[in-house]
């Protein structure tokens, strides 16, 4: 009875979200998700541990979340045909758009040039020709810096892709300076917003977002196991938020799909250090919030909350994964794993 009294009411804030949108036309979608989702440790928890056959990861990441950000791209360039087949497995969704990672032979070994530009773009033809490209993420090291050739290096990577929706990920904190947001502006491309642990010359919080789009990135905050040679993906983003934690985030999503609303007021620009630098803001686009914390599917979990401290909307999410972060269980439907009780899930709009 208490669930399906959960359920009415669902669908009756569904029915007043669709006839609010009607009369006031689209808002700027905020699509949540994760950084990928092929990891052993998920499965029982947030897979089956003995999945049927024909059971899809990626579609149930895609009945659950409006995004999902590919890793596998940075470590290889992936063919076209694997990528056309990415996107025939989120078809159920029509809201849905991926962010990609680009090629790491770009970013950290730039070793990468003609040959792997024209594969690469090759690759992701079929996934922006299908409307479910959001983003191209540009993600650099903590080692790099800002600099006069690392700021030229940027720029020639951005100019290669230029026709693409373009994000920059920077773990330093100097590029929070105009010098470097000059670069990004000058080419439409997004500072990527993220959480990490406030070490030293790490980037602290940021709300930047570019013509199109804002991006926000999760890692964790997992400061002991965050630098050091032994430290693996797995111990570094091995982090579970607190709802109070990603509380303030709330706001700062809405924020920034606030400033892309068509007709947003841009405000004055900070003179000295940038941070919210309004040059990186202007009408339309949306907001993408990826959680990487990926660790026994803990990004799976912060995302359902996320989403739904933004959304209102409760999903059918496995039994496993309410069986290991029971705080899920007051915010999502069912143990049905595959699909909400209205289909697709719609995207999440602000």
């Amino acid at each position: 009875m208490v669930q399906a009294g959960r359920e009415t009411a669902v669908r009756a804030e569904a029915a007043e979200r669709e006839t609010a949108e009607e009369s006031e036309g689209a808002a700027v979608p905020i699509r949540i998700g994760t950084a990928g989702w092929s990891y052993e440790d998920w499965k029982g928890i947030v897979y089956p541990a003995r999945p049927r056959r024909g059971f899809d990861p990626l579609e149930l990441m895609a009945s659950l979340f409006d995004t999902n950000e590919i890793n596998s791209t940075f470590y290889r360039i992936p063919s076209p045909q694997a990528v056309s087949a990415w996107t025939r497995r989120v078809a159920h969704n029509p809201h849905f758009q991926f962010t990609a990672k680009l090629y790491r032979g770009f970013t950290h070994e730039r070793s990468s040039g003609d040959a792997e530009e024209k594969a690469f773009r090759a690759a992701m033809e079929p996934m922006a020709a299908d409307g479910r490209l959001g983003a191209l993420l540009v993600q650099f090291p903590v080692s790099f810096h800002n600099t006069a050739d690392n700021r030229d290096a940027l720029a020639s990577i951005l100019d290669r892709f230029s026709d693409l929706p373009l994000a920059a990920e920077f773990r330093h904190a100097s590029w929070n300076r105009t010098d470097g947001l000059d670069v990004l502006a000058a080419r439409d491309a997004a500072f990527v917003n993220i959480d990490q642990p406030w070490l030293g010359d790490n980037l602290r919080t940021t709300d930047h977002s570019a013509p199109g789009l804002a991006y926000y990135r999760f890692h964790g905050r997992n400061a002991e196991k965050w630098f050091g040679p032994d430290t693996s993906n797995e111990e570094r983003y091995n982090y579970l938020y607190s709802p109070a934690e990603l509380e303030p985030y709330v706001a700062r999503i809405r924020g920034a799909a606030a400033a892309l609303a068509p007709g947003a007021t841009v405000k004055e620009a900070e003179p000295e250090d940038a941070k919210n630098d309004p040059r990186l803001r202007a009408p339309a686009g949306g907001v993408s919030a990826i959680l990487n914390n990926h660790f026994r599917g803990q990004a799976v979990a912060n995302a359902i909350q996320l989403q739904h401290r933004l959304t209102g909307e409760l999903v059918a999410v496995p039994e496993s994964l309410v069986a290991v972060y029971p705080a899920l269980r007051s915010i999502t439907l069912s143990n049905e794993p595959q699909t909400s009780l209205f289909g697709p899930p719609r995207g999440n709009e602000a």
